[in-house]
């Protein structure tokens, strides 16, 4: 006993010290990435010498680590770009202590390239790309290679039908590696660089730009043009080229190596040939450069660069990538933000603010959630309280003024931004400075502007709030109260035909009657839209669903849950109510009725009809752009409405079609495991055939509802485009024949509004292109609403 006691605890200490030892190269590899990734960060030493000793470090741990450390750097050199010649001059100095290392290293990052191109990952395949490039200067790869690559890169720009998308991304890649890179390339090969480039110039001259318009956040050039990203670029590296590629802003550690890593062994790039054409490649979208500011507006302290020159692209460039990095934590991604290497030479704040707007305005959508860049912003200010606040001001001011000519998507975020930022900040702001818009037609931008700002305030406060802190003067935008209008209040309602029977009905719905019973009820409220002796069918009667909804409503009125409640309550009055197209329509009609002046309730309410399916998309639709919404038509309520019913519509299908792509994965399982147990046991066999003929016949049904739930989706998108048409039509015709200039803030809005549905949902749209092109967009439509669709289509050409 005593003996298998005493190996028992022998064996008990032996696992502990087992576990002890698997222990200890986790906790180093877990060493190795904090010191890989921590390196560059601020420290009482100097850069040089920790990349010095990291670099020892590494080359000590190689014999043992060496999988883990390639691993490490390949992923830093693909997720954490801004601080790329870091890293690219560690690799140098591995490379020039153990050459095969650095051998093995180029192989592992070409492979990774090869990997991230596969998978649509381009915006990594480009900071990698960039890697490879900045290596040059630390003597890891040949030029001649490099250029090598950068030649095949620009050699798809003479592939025949493909997309331009593709060709613009691989131009691109090769102009956005040069600053970094190009005075290296340029002195070993001048001939081969010189011929590059005019082979890009070459391509830029023949590049169609019909999406540009679309993509602009505002139609106007002046104060600042709105270029094309390619265009833009290419200008900067021209002027780059011009001041003998002399680039001031990057920071390069490798200088202070130079004669170590000029000694070392150089490799060269393995040829690589850009992967083909995909169907299913999703190449980047266009950008159009947003700029806010120039030198003129930052007028003390350091300068800000030219829109032209390569620092404004290097800047911009490093502060996407740190927002990139940190977007997830703000106050992380702020505090790296203001601690930008170089930030003394150069106005940062303005940098930040203007890097901070492209993005959230960036077309088609931002390329983070809206609400990150408003705490952002937040946390900017709270760092810097006596330099943020102003510059963000005055960027508000600018932006402010400039609203006649801004996208109406971009319109939309800033009066999201600017509520929500001014939520923070106890809704303080000099209202004065904008009493100009107070004298102008209530439709123009600006008091539409300060209108919609006061609206959605009100949303993240109270109505007697927005009364207090807004100057009397601004009276007629200041939103109304949101409270209920219940036609069938009191008694002077009487003489309406509906009033004894709302009476009735909300008597019954206090006593807790059944549907039956109110159903009963309203089977006797007279039909205004038949005649007495008619006695033909039962046709629609709007009076039975205005008096149960009106009082329904009114009796929930109190909060969104009472409301919430009411409708799945009554849900069965509710479908029989609105069995025909004309009851969906007439319930939408009763909601903004009583809800006219809470859009938000309005907005809640037909979501939760829809998923509750009382109404479906193509009746709400129709009902938005129907004659009783006219007057409200350029609201932005109506559009919020209309958005989220088109994403409703897309989730549902995308639903039904993941539904059926897991029931015909385990279909295949299920025949493979047969297949493989055949002729072991005829039950088993039987069983199985019976488990797959259900799964069958379940794919065939899921099969029908998906093609149901697209042909839903096609006609939703008709029904929305159709009414466009209708409208801008109208419009047209009506200028015409009267001789009056088009271009009113109506007709403005609505063009804005179009090309917000088609950006906003351009993934889904595309399925329906040719649809669309046979039965609306045609050849006929008049060239102000193709022109739309035709910068819609160049989007992905």
């Amino acid at each position: 006993m005593s003996r298998r006691r005493h190996s028992d605890s022998e064996n008990e200490g032996g696992q502990a010290h087992k576990r002890r030892r698997t222990s200890e190269p986790i906790e180093i590899e877990d060493r190795l990435e904090s010191l890989i990734c921590r390196v560059g960060e601020k420290s009482t030493s100097s850069l040089e010498s920790n990349l010095e000793g990291l670099a020892g470090v590494l080359e000590a741990d190689l014999p043992n680590y060496k999988n883990k450390i390639l691993r490490i750097l390949c992923a830093v050199a693909r997720l954490l770009p801004e601080k790329l010649t870091v890293y690219t001059t560690l690799v140098g100095l591995l490379n020039a202590r153990n050459y095969n290392f650095g051998g093995e290293f180029v192989e592992a990052m070409i492979r990774q390239l090869k990997e991230t191109l596969k998978n649509n990952l381009y915006n990594e395949a480009v900071y990698l790309v960039r890697f490879l490039s900045d290596l040059v200067n630390c003597h890891v790869i040949a030029a001649p290679s490099m250029v090598a690559m950068f030649e095949n890169f620009v050699s798809v720009t003479q592939e025949e039908d493909v997309p331009q998308v593709r060709s613009d991304w691989f131009v691109y890649v090769v102009l956005s590696c040069l600053p970094w890179v190009g005075k290296e390339l340029y002195e070993k090969k001048d001939v081969e660089m010189d011929r590059l480039l005019s082979q890009i110039e070459g391509y830029l001259k023949r590049r169609v730009k019909t999406h540009v318009p679309m993509l602009q956040v505002w139609t106007a050039e002046k104060p600042h043009p709105q270029e094309e990203y390619l265009d833009c670029l290419w200008a900067q590296i021209q002027k780059l080229k011009k001041d003998r590629w002399q680039e001031r802003h990057i920071l390069r550690p490798y200088i202070a190596f130079d004669s170590v890593l000029c000694e070392a062994l150089q490799h060269n790039l393995p040829p690589f040939t850009p992967p083909g054409h995909m169907p299913d490649a999703q190449y980047p979208m266009p950008r159009v450069v947003f700029r806010m500011f120039d030198y003129t507006d930052a007028p003390e302290g350091p300068v800000m660069p030219g829109s032209h020159s390569v620092e404004r692209f290097v800047i911009e460039e490093n502060l996407h990538c740190i927002i990139k990095t940190h977007w997830r934590e703000r106050k992380t991604c702020a505090a790296q933000l203001l601690s930008y290497p170089g930030k003394n030479k150069i106005p940062l704040n303005y940098h930040i603010v203007e890097v901070i707007f492209g993005e959230l305005f960036q077309l088609p959508s931002p390329p983070h959630i809206d609400v990150m860049y408003t705490t952002l912003l937040i946390e900017l200010c709270k760092l810097q309280p006596g330099s943020l606040p102003q510059v963000l001001a005055q960027a508000t001011e600018m932006l402010y003024m400039r609203l006649d000519t801004m996208n109406s998507s971009c319109v939309d975020r800033l009066i999201n931004w600017f509520s929500h930022h001014l939520s923070n900040f106890q809704f303080r702001w000099s209202w004065d400075d904008w009493s100009d818009c107070l004298t102008m037609d209530l439709e123009k931008p600006k008091p539409k502007f300060v209108k919609e700002v006061l609206e959605k305030s009100m949303r993240l406060s109270y109505h007697q709030r927005i009364v207090d802190i807004v100057p009397p003067t601004f009276s007629a935008l200041i939103p109304a109260e949101p409270i209920f209008s219940y036609k069938y209040e009191d008694e002077s309602a009487s003489s309406l035909p509906g009033y004894p029977a709302s009476v009735t009905v909300g008597n019954a719905i206090k006593n807790r009657a059944s549907n039956e019973e109110i159903l009963t009820i309203l089977k006797e409220v007279p039909n205004p839209n038949q005649e007495d002796d008619d006695d033909e069918g039962e046709s629609f009667n709007p009076l039975k669903v205005d008096v149960f909804l009106q009082t329904l409503l009114h009796l929930a009125a109190k909060s969104f849950s009472h409301s919430f409640s009411a409708l799945g309550k009554f849900h069965e009055i509710l479908k029989a109510l609105t069995e025909s197209d004309e009851g969906k329509l007439h319930i939408l009609k009763v909601v903004y009725d009583v809800w006219r002046n809470h859009p938000q309730m309005i907005a809640v309410l037909v979501d939760k009809m829809i998923r509750t399916q009382i109404v479906d998309c193509a009746a709400v639709a129709n009902w938005l752009f129907s004659q009783d919404m006219a007057h409200e038509f350029t609201r932005l309520f109506i559009w919020e409405i209309l958005h989220s019913t088109i994403r409703k519509m897309d989730k549902h299908v995308q639903k039904i079609q993941q539904e059926l792509e897991e029931a015909k994965d385990k279909l295949e399982k299920q025949q493979h495991k047969r297949q493989k147990d055949s002729g072991d046991d005829e039950d088993m066999d039987k069983n199985s055939e019976d488990e797959e003929g259900q799964l069958e016949e379940q794919i065939e049904r899921l099969q029908e509802k998906v093609e149901s739930a697209q042909s839903e989706q096609k006609n939703l998108f008709l029904v929305i485009f159709q009414r466009f048409i209708m409208l801008l039509t109208e419009h047209l015709v009506r200028c015409e024949t009267g001789s009056v200039d088009i271009t009113t803030p109506w007709y403005k809005n609505c063009v804005g509004r179009l090309q917000q549905v088609f950006l906003m949902h351009h993934v889904t749209i595309q399925q329906y292109m040719g649809t669309l092109e046979n039965l609306l967009f045609t050849a006929e439509l008049d060239p102000h609403i193709l022109a739309v669709y035709q910068q819609f289509c160049a989007l992905q050409l």
